[in-house]
């Protein structure tokens, strides 16, 4: 069983708006629905599960539905929790225990087809359908995987934020995108261990599978792929959806 896990918590404190981000309208739809679109079309997906605020629960059932979207791959709908982290792990919860429990879901032991969780961002409109297959297909072998951008800027590292302390080879550094995938039981376990005040400190998906010391691969990201995050993020997000109409 492949789920999918949408975040659509956020406030998008970033940005002038009088609602969330996820929640903005363009062509017609919430921005939400562009990324929630693949993950329903995707035949790697069998179900999904949308984080969201409640208010907002039956509003985005019904926009995916206006804009000819079969919902009946959404599962179930999770509350938001005060963080990123928090929200990913009462949405892993739900989806566990629609099982009955992690031991009816398969576990990754050898030579067996594990479940898997693949978590994306409602911020993240213009994920494409041939970057989930990617991500499956590069799957095996691994505890998970993760898109990944090339660093074309120069980096500096700063503790105080007013001066340079040193150069950082960029030829080593990475920009995580989303969706990330990972082994179910190993991402669940990864994040049963946290402490309360280390949900707050995690601000990427993968980062308890890294603490955990998972095997995550890379895969190439996807320019295209930008997540939402200030005005000028939004103002190119409506270019997109101009050119599409």
């Amino acid at each position: 069983m492949n789920a999918a896990l949408l975040l659509s918590g956020g406030t998008g404190s970033r940005i002038a708006s009088e609602v969330s981000k996820q929640y903005i309208r363009a062509g017609n739809r919430m921005l939400i629905t562009y990324a929630l679109e693949p993950l329903l079309k995707s035949t790697y997906i069998d179900l999904v599960e949308i984080v969201a605020d409640p208010g907002w629960q039956e509003a985005i059932l019904k926009d995916a539905e206006q804009a000819g979207m079969d919902v009946d791959k959404i599962a179930a709908f999770a509350h938001p929790g005060e963080c990123r982290q928090e929200s990913i792990w009462n949405g892993l919860e739900d989806i566990v225990c629609q099982r009955g429990g992690m031991w009816n879901w398969n576990v990754s032991t050898e030579g067996r087809l594990a479940d898997t969780i693949l978590i994306h961002d409602a911020a993240r409109p213009f994920l494409k359908e041939e970057l989930i297959e990617r991500c499956f297909q590069a799957l095996p072998g691994h505890e998970g995987v993760m898109p990944v951008l090339p660093m074309k800027d120069t980096v500096y590292s700063s503790e105080s934020g007013t001066r340079v302390d040193s150069l950082l080879d960029r030829n080593q550094i990475y920009a995580g995108q989303a969706p990330e995938l990972f082994i179910l039981d190993k991402y669940y376990l990864a994040n049963q261990v946290l402490l309360p005040e280390e949900f707050m400190k995690i601000s990427g998906s993968a980062v308890p599978a890294v603490m955990a010391g998972m095997d995550i691969a890379m895969i190439p990201g996807d320019e295209e792929n930008f997540k939402v995050t200030t005005d000028s993020d939004l103002r190119r997000f409506w270019k997109y959806v101009e050119k599409q109409i």
